[in-house]
């Protein structure tokens, strides 16, 4: 079956326990994924399920923890829920892995689905560069790159 998958890699200046608490812990996410963050219920734990929701209670997507490694890799399934199109296409995975090199932490995070030209992967694509920027400028620098979600730009 062919793929839709984006893939970003970054490398960070913290230790791989402090970037683990960044991507698990919902108060710290808020800073940097624009007010939403992912809560599992009721925990980390493979099997578990999760939402992500902006503090006025809106959820923006849901899914299951598929695997949990500490401090190393995290995978989900993922479904968007509030964009009907990204909604009906189901579910994709959403893959992060912590790799620690020379006082850095190498991030490599991917997010696939099992579809062709998915609308999903191409919505990430625009937006996990910007979560991502916010997240390692925040634990270099304790500030975001991006105080407000940047508006998709269109190609000419």
């Amino acid at each position: 079956m062919e793929k839709s998958s984006f893939v970003y890699v970054t490398f960070i200046r913290t230790t791989p326990q402090k970037l683990w608490r960044a991507l698990t812990t919902p108060d710290f996410m808020r800073r940097y994924f624009f007010g939403a963050a992912i809560t599992p219920e009721p925990s980390w734990k493979k099997g578990a399920a999760w939402k992500m929701q902006f503090s006025g209670g809106m959820i923006t997507d849901t899914g299951e923890v598929l695997e949990v490694v500490p401090p190393k890799r995290l995978v989900l399934r993922w479904r968007n829920e509030f964009m009907p199109e990204l909604k009906a296409e189901g579910f994709s995975r959403c893959e992060m892995t912590l790799e620690p090199m020379n006082g850095t932490v190498k991030l490599t995070v991917l997010h696939t689905m099992n579809r062709p030209k998915s609308k999903t992967i191409d919505a990430v694509s625009g937006g996990w560069p910007q979560i991502l920027s916010n997240l390692k400028s925040l634990l270099e620098t304790g500030k975001v790159a991006f105080t407000e979600k940047p508006k998709k730009q269109k190609l000419r």
